[in-house]
C-alpha cells in the first residue's frame, strides 16, 4: 500500500467521521470508521520526515496550511460543539518538530520536548491533543520494525482510551454502558488503522503533497455549508 492510497483512506475516513458528527451527534458507526483517520495522518508526518527534501519547506508548509484551516475549522467546531478548539495540522506540525529535535538535536531533549509540546496540545485544544503529539514521535522512534511500531502505537492508544473510560466513570454521573458503548467501538476501530500501517510499502506512489492541505479545510467547509442550508 503506497502512501497515496493510505492518504485516501485517511481522507475518506475523515470526511465520514465529520459527517457523523452533523448527523449523528457523534455517536455513530460513522465515527467509528472516522478513527482510522488520525494514526494514518500521523504516521504519514513521521514518513514525510524521511522521505521530504527539504525539511525546512515541508515544515513551513504545514504551518501556512495549520492557519489557513484554522478559520473554517473554527466554523466546523463552533457549529457542532459550541467551543473553540485547535485544528489538527497544528497538531501534526508539533509532531514534526518533536521529530527534528529528537533526530537532529538530542534525543533526550526530543523527548522533553515532545512531552512539552503534548501538554500544550492539551491544554490549549489541539485535536487530538497530547496523544496526537506524542504517537507522531512513537511512529518514527519505532520505525524500523512495525511489530514494535504497532505494539508502541496500540499500547498509546489502549492508554489514551482508558483514560477517557475511568475518567467519565469516576468524574460524571454517564451511565458505564453509554461510556463504552461509545469508547471501546472507538478504540477498536482506531487499533484498526495498524493494519493499513503495516500494509504501507514504503512507496510513495502518486504525487499527492497537497491532497491533505487542500482537502481538510474545503471538507470542513462543505459539511459546514450543507449542515446550515
Amino acid at each position: 500500500m503506497t502512501a497515496f492510497l493510505l492518504k485516501i483512506i485517511a481522507c475518506i475516513t475523515m470526511f465520514i467521521d465529520h459527517i457523523g458528527y452533523v448527523i449523528f451527534d457523534g455517536s455513530s458507526f460513522f465515527n467509528w470508521i472516522g478513527r482510522l483517520a488520525f494514526p494514518i495522518f500521523a504516521f504519514q508526518i513521521s514518513q514525510g520526515y524521511i522521505h521530504t527534501r527539504n525539511l525546512k519547506r515541508y515544515a513551513i508548509r504545514l504551518f501556512i496550511f495549520a492557519l489557513i484551516s484554522q478559520i473554517p475549522f473554527t466554523i466546523f467546531y463552533k457549529n457542532i460543539f459550541d467551543a473553540f478548539a485547535i485544528n489538527v495540522i497544528f497538531t501534526l506540525l508539533f509532531g514534526l518538530i518533536s521529530i527534528i529535535v529528537y533526530d537532529k538535536v538530542n534525543k533526550i531533549l526530543g523527548l522533553l520536548v515532545t512531552i512539552c509540546l503534548a501538554v500544550i496540545a492539551q491544554i490549549c485544544d489541539f485535536d487530538y491533543g497530547f496523544y496526537g503529539v506524542a504517537i507522531i514521535l512513537l511512529f518514527y522512534m519505532f520505525r524500523n520494525s512495525k511489530p514494535l511500531l504497532i505494539s508502541a502505537f496500540s499500547f498509546a492508544t489502549i492508554i489514551r482510551y482508558g483514560y477517557h473510560i475511568v475518567y467519565y466513570l469516576v468524574q460524571t454521573s454517564i451511565k458505564p454502558s453509554i461510556i463504552f458503548e461509545f469508547y471501546m467501538p472507538s478504540l477498536i476501530a482506531t487499533l484498526l488503522s495498524a493494519v493499513f500501517i503495516g500494509l504501507y510499502n514504503g512507496k510513495k506512489g502518486r504525487d499527492s503533497k497537497y491532497l491533505l492541505y487542500l482537502f481538510y479545510p474545503l471538507h470542513l467547509l462543505l459539511i459546514y455549508f450543507i449542515n446550515v442550508l
